[in-house]
C-alpha cells in the first residue's frame, strides 16, 4: 500500500518513531509500558471500551446501471430496506492498482491531471513505468467519471477496481498525484522486479477459490501469509494466519531471513517446490510484489487472493475472518459488512467484527478489547498506532506509555474516534505556546 504521508498524521506508514520496530521490540516496548503503568498508577482496573454501532448506511446504486457497465466499478454498497438511491454526491472510496507497460509515465501523469480540473477528487495516485496505483476519494459522480475515462484506455480495461463507503465527505486531505519510483515501499526497492511478467507472479485465486482453500474441508496443507503491516493483523486477519514478524511490509523477510531469523520465517524449512504457499493483503499489491521476490527465490507454488481482503469481503463476506479491515486513509478501520451490507446484526445494525474477537487487546495492559480500531500516541514524537481500552486512554491521556505521557510535546487527547490533524498544526501551536 502507498502511504508517505507526513510524520504526526494518522495515515502514518509506520506505528512508531522507528520503521524496523519487529514483533520482539514491540513487545518488550509493551511490556515495558504496561509495567510503568500497573507500578506508577493506584486503582488501576482497566474497562472494555463500548462498541460504536454508529456506522453510516449505504445504498447499492451510486450510478445507473449503464454508467456501472461503462465505469466497471465494483460496489461496496448495497439497497436499504426502502430502495432509496444514494445522490452521485454521495462520497466513497476507490482502489485499485494495476500492473502495465507505461512508456511515457510523465506524460500519462499529465493527462490525469488534465483530466481531473474540476474534480472533486482526493487521494493518492501513483504512476510509473510498470503500472499505476491508486487511492481516492471524491463525490460518486466525480470518482466513477475518473474510473469510466481510465477504462476507455485500452492498458486498463481489465482494473479491478474496490469500492467501500465514506464516513464523512474526502477520506484524504488532497490530491497527490504524480510519478513515483515504487509503487509501494518495500526495502531495496522494487524497480528490479519482474512485475510486468504474469509468470512471475503469484496464482491469483478468486474469493471463493480463496475461501475454499482455507475451508475446514480441504485436506491440503499451506502456510497462510499475512503479507501486510503488523498493526493491520491486529484489529483482522484471516483465521490461521500468523502475525507478520514485522510491523512494516518494508521489511517483511519471509523467505529470505538470514539465519539468526529462521525460527520466526514460516518459510525458512518448507520445500520450496512442494509447498503451497497462499498470501493475501488488503487490496492485492503488496502480495503480486512480494511473489515475485519469492518466486526467484525458488518458491514454486505460490498464490494470492485476488482483490485482497477488500474484494473478498464483498463477495464472501466474514467466512474465515476475524476482525475489521485496517485501510490507509482517515477511517483507519472498516467492518466487513461495510464491503458486504447483508452481513449484520439481528439488531438491524452492522456487524462490527466476528464472534472471534479474542485477538484484540490493549496495547497498555493486554486487557481484551471490544472493538477494533487504532489509535494514534499523543505524544507528537511518537505517534505510535496502538489498540487501547478506554481507561488507559484517559489515564495515560492518550499516550503509549507514562514515558510519552510526560513528554514535552503532548498533543489534546481526542475523544471518540476522531483523528489527529496533520503535524504542522501542532508544530505551529508549538511556536505559538513556547513548547
Amino acid at each position: 500500500m502507498m502511504i508517505k504521508e507526513m510524520r504526526g498524521s494518522v495515515l502514518s506508514s509506520r506505528p512508531g518513531t522507528s520503521p524496523k520496530l519487529g514483533s520482539t521490540a514491540l513487545n518488550l516496548r509493551r511490556n515495558r509500558a504496561f509495567a510503568q503503568f500497573k507500578h506508577g498508577s493506584k486503582g488501576f482496573d482497566p474497562q472494555i471500551s463500548p462498541i460504536s454501532l454508529g456506522f453510516r448506511c449505504f445504498f447499492t446504486n451510486q450510478l445507473k446501471r449503464d454508467e456501472k457497465q461503462e465505469c466497471g466499478c465494483v460496489s461496496a454498497f448495497s439497497s436499504n430496506s426502502n430502495g432509496v438511491e444514494a445522490s452521485d454526491d454521495d462520497f466513497i472510496v476507490v482502489n485499485f492498482y494495476y500492473f502495465v507497460f507505461i512508456e511515457d509515465p510523465e506524460e500519462e501523469v499529465a493527462k490525469h491531471l488534465s483530466f481531473l480540473q474540476g474534480l472533486d477528487i482526493h487521494g493518492r495516485v501513483y504512476i510509473n513505468e510498470k503500472g499505476i496505483n491508486a487511492q481516492y476519494s471524491g463525490p460518486s459522480k466525480d470518482a466513477c467519471a475518473y474510473l469510466k475515462w481510465l477504462k476507455e484506455d485500452q492498458r486498463f480495461s481489465d482494473i479491478l477496481v474496490q469500492i467501500s463507503p465514506a464516513l464523512s465527505g474526502h477520506a484524504f486531505p488532497r490530491l497527490k498525484l504524480r510519478y513515483k519510483p515504487s509503487l509501494v515501499q518495500l526495502e531495496g526497492g522494487i524497480s528490479h522486479l519482474p512485475l510486468l511478467d504474469p509468470s512471475m507472479r503469484a496464482t491469483p485465486l478468486t474469493p471463493s477459490e480463496w475461501r475454499q482453500r482455507l475451508g475446514t474441508a480441504n485436506s491440503r496443507k499451506f502456510i497462510l501469509l499475512d503479507v501486510r503491516n503488523g498493526y493491520e493483523w491486529d484489529i483482522g486477519h484471516f483465521q490461521g494466519a500468523q502475525r507478520p514478524d514485522v510491523d512494516s511490509f518494508r521489511s517483511t523477510s519471509f523467505g529470505r531471513s538470514k539465519s539468526e531469523l529462521t525460527a520466526v520465517d514460516p518459510l525458512a524449512s518448507v520445500d520450496k517446490e512442494s509447498t503451497d504457499i497462499l498470501m493475501y493483503c488488503t487490496g492485492g499489491i503488496r502480495c503480486d510484489v512480494y511473489s515475485t521476490i519469492l518466486r526467484r527465490k525458488g518458491f514454486q507454488n505460490l498464490y494470492t487472493l485476488k482483490g485482497g481482503v477488500s474484494h473478498y469481503l464483498k463477495t464472501e463476506g466474514p467466512v474465515e475472518w476475524v476482525g475489521n479491515l485496517f485501510v490507509f486513509d482517515s477511517r483507519l478501520s472498516l467492518p466487513p459488512s461495510a464491503y458486504k451490507p447483508g452481513a449484520v446484526a439481528k439488531a438491524g445494525r452492522p456487524q462490527l467484527f466476528s464472534l472471534d474477537s479474542s485477538f484484540l487487546r490493549c496495547y497498555i495492559c493486554g486487557l481484551q478489547l471490544c472493538e477494533p480500531r487504532h489509535r494514534n500516541c499523543a505524544n507528537l514524537d511518537c505517534n505510535l498506532l496502538f489498540l487501547c481500552c478506554a481507561k488507559c486512554v484517559k489515564e495515560l491521556r492518550g499516550c503509549c506509555s507514562l514515558d510519552c505521557a510526560s513528554a514535552p510535546r503532548l498533543r489534546p487527547l481526542l475523544p471518540g474516534h476522531q483523528r489527529y490533524k496533520k503535524w504542522h498544526i501542532y508544530r505551529d501551536l508549538q511556536l505559538q505556546e513556547g513548547w
